[in-house]
C-alpha cells in the first residue's frame, strides 16, 4: 500500500474543553517546521516550553513542544507534538498555523497507517490502538493492551514460522523422492501438524471470546406476556429500568440495556409478550419483538415455573429460529415453591431462578458466559475482529485439509501454503490495499 506523502497535522485530543489539547504533525526533516512555528530549535525528546506563533508573529498560546526525531518515534518519521491549552479555538488556530506552514489535514487513521507502513507496528498493533480507545470495559481494555504490545502478533508469528518448517520439509520431500530418507516420517512431521493444528485452536478459542468481549452478546428476553421478562432485565441490570405491573402487555415495544458480566458486554433486549392481539400498538410490539428474536446471539425464553412449559410456551419454541442458543428461563420458582436449578433435559439448557429475590441469578450468569465462549479464559484473551476470526478458521480448514493430504504431498504443500497465507493477513504481511484502507478509515482523526 503506498501512503500519501508529505506532512500531516491534526487535533489529537477530543473535542471539548479540557486543560490540555494536542495536535500532532508527521513528516520527513520537521525540525525547520518547529523553528517556523515556534521560533527556537527543537531538542530531541525533550519538553520545550515554547510560544506558538502566528504567521506575523503574535502568539497563538503558550505551550510545551515535543520533538521526535525519524525513526524514533511513533510514525517512523519526524513527529511534532504541541501541547496547548485545551480550547476548541486555540487548537484550530494552532492546526490551521500547521497547515500554513506546509501540513495538510491527516485522514482518519493516517499517523497509525504510516507506523504500519514505517514497520513501527504491525495491522494487529495497529488495529488494537482502535481497539484501546473504544474499549467499553477494563477487561477488553487489558486485552486490547496486550494486542497493542504484540502478545498476539507473536503468536501468529510463531504459528507462521512453525508452517514454514513443516512446508520445507513437505517441499523437501517432492524435490528429492529417491532419498534413502524419508523427511516427513524421520522428522515426525505428522505430530509436527497436529501441534500447529492444537495451538491454532487454542488461539481461536480465546480469538472468539475476545470478539465476545468486544462486540458483545445480544441476549433477547422472550415469552408471554407476565412472565417476569421486564423483572429479569431489571434484575441483570441492578435497577428499574423496564417498567413491570401485574397488567399482560404492560411491555409494548423493545426495551435495551446493556450491562457487563466478568467484562462481557450483555445487550439485554426485553419485549413485548408473544401473544394474539387485538390492540394495535401491542401487536406492533409484537411484530418487533420477534424481529429482535430474528437478531438474536442469546433467546431466554421464559416461561412460568408454577405451570411449566405449556402449549402456548411450545409454540413460541417452534416458532424460534434455528441455530441460535436458547436457554429455558422458568421465573419465579420462589412462588412455586422451588429453589434455584440448572437442569437439562434432551440437550435443553432450563433455569430455574426468581426475577423478584435473584435467586438463581448467577447460574444464569454463569450460562451466559458459557455461551460468550469466557469459560476457562481470562487473562489470555485475545481481542480479535471478525476479519482476525475469518483468517483463523480459514487456516483452520485449511490445516484439516492438509492433514488428510499427506499421502499426497502436492495437494498438502498446497493446503499448507494457503494456511500461512491467511495467517500472513493478520499481521498485514499480506494484505489488499482495499482491506488496509478500509481498517485506517475507522481510526480517530489524530490516531
Amino acid at each position: 500500500m503506498q501512503r500519501r506523502s508529505g506532512v500531516i497535522a491534526a487535533i489529537a485530543t477530543a473535542p471539548g474543553r479540557g486543560g490540555i489539547g494536542v495536535v500532532r504533525v508527521s513528516g520527513d526533516n520537521l525540525a525547520p517546521f518547529a523553528t517556523a512555528l515556534t521560533g527556537k530549535s527543537p531538542a530531541p525528546r525533550q519538553a520545550m516550553l515554547v510560544r506558538f506563533l502566528d504567521r506575523d508573529g503574535s502568539t497563538i498560546d503558550q505551550g510545551i513542544l515535543l520533538y521526535f526525531r525519524a525513526p524514533q518515534s511513533f510514525t517512523g518519521e519526524d513527529v511534532l507534538e504541541l501541547q496547548a491549552h485545551g480550547g476548541r479555538v486555540v487548537l484550530q488556530l494552532l492546526l490551521a498555523r500547521c497547515v500554513a506552514l506546509g501540513a495538510r489535514i491527516a485522514e482518519p487513521g493516517e499517523f497509525s497507517q504510516r507506523a504500519f507502513l514505517n514497520d513501527k507496528l504491525d495491522l494487529v498493533q495497529a488495529e488494537a490502538i482502535a481497539d484501546l480507545i473504544d474499549a467499553g470495559s477494563a477487561a477488553a481494555a487489558r486485552s486490547a493492551m496486550r494486542s497493542l504490545t504484540g502478545d498476539f502478533s507473536r503468536e501468529v508469528y510463531g504459528l507462521i514460522q512453525a508452517l514454514v518448517d513443516l512446508r520445507a520439509l513437505v517441499e523437501a520431500t517432492l524435490d528429492f523422492p529417491e532419498e534413502e530418507i524419508d523427511p516427513l516420517r524421520d522428522t515426525d512431521a505428522v505430530q509436527r501438524l497436529a501441534t500447529i493444528r492444537a495451538d491454532l485452536e487454542g488461539i481461536l478459542s480465546r480469538a472468539r471470546a475476545g470478539r465476545m468481549l468486544q462486540a458483545g452478546l445480544h441476549v433477547v428476553l422472550a415469552g408471554l406476556p407476565n412472565v417476569g421478562k421486564s423483572s429479569l432485565l431489571n434484575r441483570l441490570a441492578g435497577e428499574e429500568r423496564a417498567i413491570v405491573t401485574d397488567v399482560a402487555g404492560t411491555t409494548r415495544d423493545a426495551l435495551r440495556e446493556t450491562i457487563q458480566i466478568d467484562g462481557i458486554p450483555l445487550h439485554v433486549i426485553d419485549t413485548a409478550g408473544l401473544r394474539d392481539s387485538e390492540d394495535m400498538v401491542e401487536r406492533i410490539g409484537i411484530e418487533r419483538a420477534w424481529k429482535e428474536i430474528e437478531r438474536a446471539d442469546v433467546i431466554l425464553q421464559m416461561v412460568d415455573a408454577r405451570q411449566g412449559v405449556s402449549d402456548a410456551d411450545a409454540a413460541i419454541a417452534a416458532r424460534l429460529p434455528a441455530g441460535v442458543e436458547r436457554i429455558v428461563v422458568a421465573n419465579k420458582c420462589d412462588l412455586a415453591g422451588t429453589g434455584a436449578l440448572r437442569s437439562v433435559d434432551g440437550g435443553q439448557i432450563k433455569i430455574l431462578l426468581s426475577a423478584r429475590t435473584g435467586d438463581g441469578i448467577e447460574l444464569l450468569r454463569a450460562e451466559l458466559l458459557r455461551i460468550a465462549g469466557w469459560s476457562g479464559h481470562g487473562e489470555d484473551v485475545v481481542l480479535a475482529r471478525e476479519r482476525h476470526l475469518e483468517a483463523l478458521r480459514l487456516a483452520a480448514a485449511k490445516l484439516e485439509l492438509a492433514s488428510g493430504l499427506l499421502e499426497r504431498l502436492e495437494l498438502c504443500a498446497e493446503e499448507l501454503r494457503l494456511a500461512q497465507e491467511a495467517l500472513a493477513g493478520i499481521t498485514g504481511e499480506v494484505s489488499a490495499d482495499e482491506l488496509l484502507g478500509e481498517i485506517f478509515s475507522k481510526f480517530c482523526i489524530g490516531k
